[in-house]
């Protein structure tokens, strides 16, 4: 636990994504492998440098971590998380693991050339101020990328078990102070921090099509809390995994939004 912010700490443990959860590694294995491709294009688009100095917040389980790390072979990557149990230190020379809490831990003004956050700040309400305090930290020239969920309406959804589930998602989430919707908003915030070149795009999420989907995870994680609130029931559990293995389930209850900006030289 870091002892400078328990409360952050406790939040972590206690939400439906804490570490405490024996589904957490999978929940962020299944993150990585279906959006880290269009990661890697974002990033790469920025013209990456091999001696930049990367800073990673939220790193997770690190594979964006990881390929920073041999991207920039004569640069530095430091990876920095509440709960570091999913990263390895011995992955490169150049990898600096820091357990922190991204809402207190400082560093230094224009010490980084790339800032990358993903599938983090919509979880914090401090969203705002740990962004304007990360513009702080970017070297002249440097580089802010975020990544975010943008989670489309629940009632939306062609498939009336999903309208139910991803209502009590969205709804238990923002108990946790998450704000699936704000990703929308990203590209304001970057430009009103003072960052230019500002750039956005999009990544639809899927849901279903079997071996293409990552939901199995993140609900074996939240359903058994979303069923003890009862935002929904049991045989909706049972009957959303039916759902999945059905080949012919397809659904698009989210995107993700990457933007970008760019601290003036």
């Amino acid at each position: 636990m870091n002892a400078d912010n328990p409360a952050a700490n406790d939040r972590y443990s206690n939400s439906m994504l804490g570490r405490n959860s024996p589904h957490e590694r999978n929940r962020l294995e299944s993150i990585q492998s279906s959006v880290d491709a269009r990661t890697i294009a974002v990033i790469e688009n920025l013209e990456v440098a091999p001696s930049w100095r990367c800073l990673e917040l939220g790193a997770g389980a690190g594979s964006i971590a990881y390929w920073l790390a041999e991207r920039c072979p004569d640069g530095q990557v430091v990876a920095v998380d509440i709960d570091t149990g999913y990263l390895d230190a011995d992955r490169a020379d150049n990898l600096v693991i820091r357990r922190a809490d991204v809402l207190r831990e400082e560093h230094p003004p224009g010490g980084f050339d790339l800032i990358h956050a993903r599938y983090l700040l919509c979880h914090l309400p401090e969203r705002d101020e740990v962004i304007a305090r990360a513009t702080r930290w970017l070297a002249p020239g440097g580089w802010l990328v975020v990544e975010d969920p943008y989670q489309l309406p629940a009632h939306t959804s062609p498939f009336p078990l999903v309208q139910r589930l991803m209502a009590a998602y969205e709804r238990k989430y923002g108990e946790h102070g998450a704000d699936l919707t704000w990703a929308r908003g990203l590209p304001a915030v970057l430009a009103r921090n003072g960052l230019r070149d500002v750039g956005f795009t999009g990544n639809l999420g899927c849901m279903g099509l079997l071996d293409k989907d990552r939901w199995r995870p993140l609900i074996n994680q939240a359903g058994p809390a979303l069923v003890a609130d009862g935002l929904i029931t049991e045989a909706d559990l049972k009957g959303f995994f039916e759902l999945l293995d059905d080949p012919a389930f397809v659904d698009i209850p989210q995107f993700t939004i990457s933007a970008w900006g760019r601290r003036l030289p």
